[in-house]
């Protein structure tokens, strides 16, 4: 450390300071007490630190003052001494001796103002008093901090909350589709395996990913080419299509099949073996460090017709349900918009014990649970009326979707407890133009997950994520899919955006944290009436949430053009016929169904499924038309995209020693042949974000 301190300022710490620099500091220097287990570093205007008298000095360090009050982010900030105009930060050995240090400032009275503060235990969380608080890119909790055991349930359980609304949206998507609009026992059991392959996906993240605290979740990029496939003439539900569309469902030996049970899980079939092939892609883009080379031809032109067309995409589904009864649709848009952004600034009064005694905080509760009590209290509203029998009794008539004892018989009969297990519906099928349709998808939650890899990194108090922690999250994400296809749960996996904002809110970075909420999901998906009771949230609530959440995920692409220069007609043109063309080709060939006939039937299923895929004609488009037409990186947004989101944080709390490979850095390190592969912590490449 010692080394350390002389390099990068400058000090000789072997010289000793005259007795009169003690009491008053040289101009332009201050001095540095010393005691014999550690170092500190002082700045400020006018301030003088000295040891404690009762720790004897065995030598002084000189450091030149510095103008800034704030000289930039120090990793080690246990025990630190302030004042109005300057401060003192002790490395943690020397905080953990447990010695005094002695700050005073010399005012313009020039009266000395002293302030004695005694650093006990490195570890206490409890600020002492008469010190400044901490400023806001602090942490309460960082990256390898490990917070007791029933915080880390409390905080688990609301992250899991946080993501409970965007995983639960995808098998409710999906009923439709996979033809169990009526199987409440089907849909139940999705949920719950979704649930536990969401946990899964998150404990490999967390553990061996990338290692930031990351939540994994259900993704809405498979949702397109997902119901793109199912829309294909031989998945035609039997109901909507009649006995045309019944004579298409056979099996391999070419036997009609009448089982209910078989007609949704051939579909269930079908989409588990177009993830499960197309996830390799992204297996392979992280093992083998592609993600770098494929990054540098992707800019904001092309990420953002992308995921705009993914909620623009939905916006049937979303109508479909909230046009069940448009009221509580309504009012469920308005608590949700009530509790995240009239009510965000208004912070709750909780009571929680703590250093023995009870103490009152505030939390910012409606901001994190916005979608929860929105969603909540629509459903109360809708028990309410059909409580008191205020909504209509028939099946046919307006508003009955709105009534909540429509699928109570789902959780009567669903069984307590449901393991997922892998094959559960039987061994995926493959077909190349599913896979090739769920590629884009893939690419989509690639593209997107990078970014947040840099912004929780940002909020967690880390540096800004090395090339080999990338690839190795993205090969993680990767190995997350396949698993979620293996068990079936009709999606893949991804990063979820709005818990890493959660972690700006709550100021918890603690991977433990995100860990135990893997846990949680892992154990609430094996109960099975706690799946089954989502069931019975009425059509128009979850219509309400889907306006919401699917207007938020186009919003979010059209956020990537903050980077661009919109004056450019260059980038108006490729933004707009890209985003367009998304639009109208798959609304032409769905009206257009047969149209395509080339004379071979797999050919004409790959075109077709590629041409309704909202997301790939909008994200090919903008790829290719943004590389092929002329323009600075400055126009295209390039250059300042990719330093905003690698850009570090305001405060980095630990090293990159952080996202290396857990057990087994030594070896890697030992063999030299480990250098060579771009997932691992030994990779001789520089590091992009330096760039």
């Amino acid at each position: 450390m010692d080394s350390l301190l002389r390099g990068h300022l400058g000090c000789n710490s072997n010289k000793e300071a005259p007795d009169a620099a003690r009491s008053e500091p040289a101009a332009g220097l201050v001095w540095l007490g010393r005691g014999p287990t550690g170092e500190g570093v002082a700045w400020g205007s006018s301030l003088s630190v000295r040891a404690s008298p009762h720790e004897p000095d065995d030598g002084e360090v000189k450091v030149p003052r510095s103008n800034d009050s704030n000289p930039g982010p120090q990793k080690h900030d246990e025990g630190s001494c302030k004042t109005s105009s300057a401060s003192v930060l002790l490395w943690p050995h020397h905080a953990a001796t447990g010695s005094s240090v002695l700050c005073y400032r010399k005012g313009p009275d020039s009266n000395d103002r002293s302030q004695s503060v005694h650093i006990g235990d490195a570890h206490k969380d409890a600020v002492e008093e008469g010190l400044d608080h901490k400023s806001e890119a602090d942490l309460v909790y960082s990256l390898n901090d490990r917070p007791p055991w029933y915080l880390c349930i409390l905080l688990g359980f609301q992250h899991y909350i946080l993501a409970f609304g965007g995983i639960i949206a995808v098998p409710l998507i999906l009923a439709e589709p996979l033809c169990i609009g009526d199987n409440n026992a089907a849909k139940s059991q999705l949920i719950s395996t979704i649930f536990f392959v969401s946990g899964l996906s998150t404990l490999l993240q967390t553990g061996v990913g990338t290692r930031l605290p990351i939540l994994q979740g259900g993704t809405f990029s498979f949702i397109t080419p997902t119901l793109a496939i199912l829309a294909l003439p031989k998945w035609q539900c039997p109901g909507l299509e009649g006995q045309v569309g019944l004579m298409e469902i056979q099996n391999d030996t070419g036997s009609l099949q009448t089982d209910p049970e078989e007609v949704w899980k051939s579909r269930m079939r079908e989409i588990q073996g177009a993830i499960l092939v197309s996830s390799l892609l992204q297996l392979v883009l992280g093992l083998s460090g592609l993600v770098g080379l494929v990054l540098k031809f992707i800019g904001p032109l092309a990420i953002a017709p992308t995921i705009n067309l993914i909620g623009l995409s939905l916006f049937i589904e979303a109508g479909k349900k909230s046009g069940a009864h448009w009221g509580i649709a309504a009012l469920t848009v308005c608590l949700i918009l009530l509790f995240s952004q009239y009510l965000s600034k208004v912070d709750v009064p909780l009571i929680a014990y703590k250093d023995k005694k009870w103490k009152v905080f505030q939390y910012p509760l409606f901001k994190l649970f916005s979608a929860l009590f929105g969603m909540c209290g629509a459903w109360l509203v809708c028990f309410l009326l059909t409580f008191f029998n205020a909504l209509p009794s028939k099946a046919d008539q307006y508003g009955y979707a709105a009534r909540t004892d429509i699928n109570l018989g789902a959780v009567t009969s669903a069984p307590w407890f449901h393991v997922p297990y892998p094959g559960q519906w039987g061994v995926p099928t493959v077909s190349v133009s599913s896979v090739l349709g769920m590629m884009a998808g893939v690419l989509a939650s690639t593209m997107e997950s990078i970014g947040d890899y840099y912004a929780c990194a940002r909020l967690s108090g880390a540096p800004p994520p090395p090339t080999h922690a990338i690839n190795r999250g993205i090969a993680v994400e990767g190995i997350g899919c396949i698993l979620a296809a293996l068990w079936g749960s009709g999606n893949g996996t991804t990063s979820y955006s709005q818990n890493i904002a959660a972690l700006g809110i709550t100021k918890v970075g603690s991977r433990l944290v995100l860990q135990t909420a893997g846990l949680l999901m892992i154990l609430l998906g094996l109960f099975g009436k706690f799946g089954a009771v989502f069931i019975t949230i009425p059509d128009p609530v979850i219509g309400g949430m889907f306006l919401v959440m699917f207007g938020m995920i186009a919003a979010v692409g059209i956020s990537n053009l903050q980077y661009v220069d919109l004056n450019s007609s260059r980038n108006l043109l490729i933004l707009g016929f890209s985003t367009f063309s998304g639009l109208v080709l798959p609304t032409w060939f769905h009206s257009n169904p047969g149209i395509i006939d080339t004379g071979v039937k797999e050919l004409d299923q790959v075109i077709v499924v590629l041409f309704t895929t909202h997301m790939f004609i909008g994200g090919f488009l903008g790829f290719v038309l943004d590389n092929t037409i002329p323009g600075t990186e400055k126009e295209r947004g390039i250059k300042s995209w990719r330093k905003k989101v690698q850009e570090p944080g305001k405060s980095c709390s630990v090293d990159q020693s952080c996202y290396d490979v857990p057990f087994c850095t030594g070896s890697l390190h030992r063999f030299k042949y480990f250098q060579y592969l771009p997932f691992l912590p030994s990779y001789k490449v520089a590091d992009p974000s330096e760039d």
